[in-house]
């Protein structure tokens, strides 16, 4: 096998899962929260729960890794067929890894919380159980669709 394959093969590989474990942290907001008024009550956590966030699967982490599995998959052999059959192989392999990694879960919590109003809402979150404990004052946010404990 040629040297520059056996290069190429690791890289693009660890390239994928590189970019597969790169984790959202709960500090950032989607492009709709921006611009939005948000309601803002007070209040202190109740109970936290761990809870497991499925991810949606948009088809997203599938393509890209038939893509690059593919092209991966393309540098191996040596025959005039072979770059062929790699790419088919690679893109078959690498898109059922693809959807393997996006169709994972994400890690997240439940934060109960007693609002000064009286009212206990609980809203899950993606974070970490030590982000909270019970008797934190927090705050929390809603645009009415999307909720938000902090700190």
């Amino acid at each position: 096998m040629n040297r520059s394959r056996l290069i190429i093969v690791p890289a693009v590989l660890s390239a994928i899962f590189m970019v597969a474990g790169c984790a959202t942290p709960n500090t950032n907001v989607g492009s709709n929260q921006v611009n939005r008024a948000q309601t803002v009550q007070w209040g202190e956590v109740e109970a936290v729960s761990v809870v497991n966030i499925q991810n949606q699967n948009t088809g997203v982490g599938t393509a890209t890794g038939a893509v690059l599995g593919g092209i991966a998959g393309s540098t191996i052999g040596g025959g005039s067929r072979a770059p062929i059959a790699g790419a088919t192989a690679g893109a078959v392999a690498g898109g059922a890894a693809g959807n393997a990694m996006a169709s994972g879960t994400t890690q997240g919590v439940e934060v109960v919380v007693r609002l000064e109003s009286g009212q206990s809402v609980a809203v899950i979150q993606a974070g970490s159980p030590n982000d909270f404990r019970v008797g934190d004052r927090v705050r929390v946010s809603s645009d009415g669709v999307t909720t938000r404990v902090s700190r």
